[in-house]
């Protein structure tokens, strides 16, 4: 099957096709339908954006540290400079979390009213260890459609004491002394697990103290700056202590 003429604008209403040796006049729009059928389309839909970043979280005695940088990006575009990773939930426990950021901020509002329920019922606000399985149960309930975010709850426990929990994006958690989350974690693991965790070294561990952890978790977003183009800008700090929750801001490269 040969075409004698392909521009439609010179073929009248039709396409003149040859079809065994007789010309035989063909609607246009019946040829663009059998292309549309033939050729194959591609749908897609991404709900998901990686907007980068990078959180850490340490136990300490009797206190807990919990710091995030405050760079917004997506692929190398920067969105923000200056929001916030940190979401305090009460006044002994903060939420913070690196992944898709609207989604982090549907999930932040969906604790809100639950830590609201809770405290109109019973009276006293949600402890720390009880926040964590709320959070670990919120994130499998949407399983089959997560929330992208990579969570990591520090506080207080019951005992006073500084605690962290870890998180994957669909629930599954574990405390720990200190984690970290976001693109810039690969960089951050093993200087956690030198300086805090104590691992691979002879020499005696001793606990640190709160200018000590605030001091590592300066220089380890001074690491994430120089090696992620995704954590910049400045670090927000929160201290966790009995008597409620301290931020400081640390000033990181801009580039």
């Amino acid at each position: 099957m040969d075409f004698v003429n392909s521009d439609p604008t010179k073929a009248g209403p039709g396409l003149q096709m040859w079809t065994h040796g007789a010309p035989t006049s063909v609607p246009v729009q019946s040829i663009e339908v059998d292309t549309v059928k033939s050729v194959p389309w591609e749908r897609r839909f991404q709900p998901y954006d990686f907007n980068g970043g990078t959180v850490v979280a340490i136990a300490g005695e009797d206190f807990a540290v919990v710091a995030g940088d405050t760079r917004i990006s997506t692929g190398y575009e920067i969105l923000s400079r200056n929001s916030s990773k940190l979401f305090p939930l009460t006044d002994k426990a903060v939420l913070t979390a690196a992944g898709c950021l609207s989604d982090i901020i549907t999930l932040k509002k969906m604790l809100d009213v639950r830590l609201t329920q809770y405290a109109h019922a019973e009276n006293i606000k949600m402890s720390a260890p009880a926040i964590a399985q709320l959070l670990s149960t919120t994130l499998y309930y949407r399983r089959f459609f997560p929330y992208y975010a990579f969570c990591m709850i520090a506080g207080l426990d019951n005992e006073g004491k500084g605690c962290v929990y870890g998180y994957d994006a669909v629930g599954s958690f574990k405390r720990d002394d200190y984690g970290c989350m976001g693109s810039g974690q690969n960089f951050l693991w093993p200087l956690l697990d030198n300086l805090v965790g104590h691992k691979n070294r002879l020499d005696e561990k001793k606990a640190l103290s709160e200018e000590e952890v605030i001091s590592i978790v300066k220089e380890l977003f001074i690491v994430a700056t120089e090696r992620d183009i995704y954590t910049g800008d400045s670090v927000e700090i929160k201290l966790i202590k009995k008597d409620g929750v301290t931020t400081e801001i640390f000033q990181l490269k801009k580039d």
